[in-house]
């Protein structure tokens, strides 16, 4: 299973890459996690259905100095995100 994840609120500045990168490595799961210049984070995970709930319930809250206003959540093929690693990706 594989999803696409859209953060957007005041995500950047506030540690939520590294967190997140953090987190969906304890989870387990495989796939990046990257800023974009409109200011949101976006990400692509693959692991089991319940480390992908687990993580998109965490996204919601992020670190402590994230403020999440909304996440747009897509199902994606999970042949797209890579098995095996978890990577910070740079801001594109």
């Amino acid at each position: 299973m594989a999803k696409h994840l859209r953060i957007n609120g005041m995500v950047q500045g506030v540690g939520y890459r590294a967190s997140f990168a953090a987190r969906a490595q304890a989870l387990k799961l495989s796939g990046w996690v990257r800023n974009r210049a409109d200011g949101s984070v976006e990400a692509s995970i693959r692991g089991e259905s319940a480390a992908i709930v687990g993580m998109v319930d965490w996204a919601w809250h992020g670190p402590a100095s994230a403020q999440v206003r909304d996440i747009v959540i897509s199902e994606i093929n999970d042949a797209l995100v890579l098995s095996g690693s978890f990577e910070i990706l740079p801001t594109i």
